[in-house]
């Protein structure tokens, strides 16, 4: 028997769907290491929301306790994997990139140690580019969260 939200069929008719109920049961999960398709599932869907709703400040900002409890490496290491996971290889270039860079920027301002002008100038170009990307992102977590719906849900008849 499945531990898993039951979820009725007809709650399930289209991507937009999967993708809303997928989203809900993520944010049960959080950062539990316990599913590993669910952990991998959250990190890309908590990258992605930060990322649209306010860049690479954003990401670092509300996800500084775990990036913190992890550490950078670790987290960018996993962030990466996931993007490169769903064919996100040009999302992931822009981690491997910035991302350590931008945690030491981050992490220096919150501590005045630098100029913010330091930090935000590096964030604009990582910025930049990933909205150059025009959004693929969406599209590429939707197709992933198709394809794993059925891991973290058990799809019921009525």
């Amino acid at each position: 028997m499945s531990k898993n939200p039951k979820i009725k069929k007809a709650d399930l008719l289209n991507r937009d769907d999967i993708w809303n109920i997928v989203s809900d049961v993520l944010i049960e999960f959080g950062y539990s290491s316990e599913n590993k398709i669910a952990y991998e599932a959250f990190i890309v869907l908590q990258y992605y929301s930060e990322m649209e709703s306010g860049g690479h400040e954003s990401l670092l900002r509300w996800n500084s306790d775990h990036i913190e409890e992890v550490g950078i490496t670790r987290y960018l290491e996993e962030v990466i994997d996931v993007l490169e996971k769903i064919d996100a290889h040009k999302y992931a270039k822009i981690e491997k990139m910035y991302g350590e860079e931008l945690w030491k920027l981050y992490t220096a301002l919150e501590k005045n140690e630098i100029h913010e002008n330091e930090f935000y100038s590096v964030i604009e170009k990582a910025n930049g580019e990933y909205y150059n990307l025009n959004g693929k992102l969406r599209e590429l977590i939707e197709t992933y969260f198709v394809m794993i719906h059925t891991d973290l849900i058990e799809v019921v008849d009525d």
